[in-house]
């Protein structure tokens, strides 16, 4: 029986990749710079893995032994979302980015989305999510319109207070957005933003959703899915994907991850594992929290040997990223990087597998495991992986 994850730490770049100055991130390393923010990152098992071979990282020694295959892999996708990252990793690549809006939507398409959804709106900028709640929050309660805001990224975000507006209209509202967001305005995730708590106190809520764009070529999922091989999602695998043959349980920090996949290796026989791995980005990239984002390595760390003791027969695990986040830069925003490679199982062979020039070798890989046609774009490196 087989089974293969693909386990996405969500904005834990390695740094340079080629065309990174032209998305205005030249410097970014989202693991270098945090390494030597800290004075050197102390990870004993991510170490033993190989992380340090993947890239020079303060406080890493390439290990003479590794016990995974190493590597890295360049973005060849025109963006630098999470969207972008995951359908570029299951084999669709994008020629042009998706559409932001720094300056706000146009109002016109703001005033109709107010016409179909029965309520006015408010902001209309790009802002950080806690800082526009904060700003707005109070007035939101008092007159029901909704607080409308984006960001660096390709997402149009729409949040209220719980006791305002009910979910389930929240919900319907962001249906409404993503119907509306195409074509000339398409954007890549329209983001239901729900908050709780009193003015001065306001908090965001567990209870996001995201409603992506349908990815616009056929992926991995789709290959995986005709040919009948069990898909489980973890983290919001489901929303990149607009729910196309992927389902999957959210999961609000890394740890929920972590047990759900220790789960997924304990009840599942045979198929693959769609995992993302939220905090690295929403919770520590987005808000420049340094030691936050050092002590969620640490964690994940502490984890590893938990995710090899459940790892049986012919399965294979790749740790990898989707895009970089650096918390020390003045930016809040993703950054172009490189991501890491690493891969694991009872029967993969520890060698380096070099700069791979897109994500989609891992998508690639992950298809001729399962023995599917193979995908439009990227090389699987199956065959160096045999012991």
């Amino acid at each position: 029986m087989k089974r293969a994850a693909i386990i996405v730490l969500d904005g834990l770049g390695i740094g340079a990749c080629p065309d990174q100055a032209a998305y205005g991130d030249a410097g970014s390393d989202t693991l270098g710079n945090v390494a030597r923010a800290v004075g050197g990152l102390r990870l004993p098992n991510l170490q033993r893995l190989g992380l340090g071979w993947c890239r020079s990282i303060l406080g890493l020694t390439p290990e003479d032994r590794p016990a995974a295959a190493y590597g890295v892999a360049l973005p060849a996708s025109a963006g630098k979302d999470s969207t972008t990252g995951h359908w570029e990793m299951c084999g669709v690549l994008l020629a042009k980015p998706f559409r932001t809006y720094p300056h706000g939507f146009p109002r016109e398409l703001l005033d109709e989305f107010a016409r179909r959804t029965g309520r006015g709106w408010l902001g209309n900028k790009a802002a950080s999510g806690t800082a526009i709640i904060a700003e707005l929050g109070e007035v939101h309660q008092r007159t029901g319109e909704w607080i409308v805001y984006t960001s660096a990224d390709s997402v149009f975000q729409v949040a209220a207070h719980e006791q305002t507006v009910p979910l389930d209209e929240l919900y319907r509202a962001c249906g409404v957005a993503r119907d509306m967001l195409i074509g000339e305005h398409a954007v890549s995730r329209v983001i239901a933003r729900p908050f709780a708590g009193k003015p001065g106190a306001y908090e965001r809520t567990p209870r996001r959703k995201d409603f992506s764009i349908e990815p616009v070529g056929e992926t991995l999922l789709d290959r995986l899915a005709a040919a009948d091989i069990p898909r489980v999602g973890i983290g919001k695998v489901d929303d990149l994907f607009a729910a196309r043959n992927i389902t999957s349980e959210h999961t609000p920090t890394n740890g929920d991850a972590y047990r759900l996949i220790e789960q997924a290796l304990h009840d599942v026989r045979m198929g693959f594992i769609f995992v993302n791995v939220i905090e690295f980005d929403q919770t520590w990239g987005h808000r420049n929290d340094v030691p936050g984002f050092h002590e969620g390595l640490k964690a994940l760390d502490a984890w590893i040997p938990r995710l090899e003791a459940r790892l049986t027969g012919d399965d294979l695990i790749v740790l990898t990223a989707d895009h970089g986040n650096d918390p020390t830069t003045p930016s809040t925003d993703h950054s172009r990087e490189a991501v890491p490679v690493l891969v694991l199982g009872p029967r993969v062979r520890p060698r380096a597998l070099g700069e791979r020039r897109t994500f989609a070798d891992l998508g690639a890989t992950v298809a001729e495991y399962f023995g599917v046609p193979a995908l439009a774009v990227g090389t699987s490196f199956l065959s160096e992986l045999r012991a």
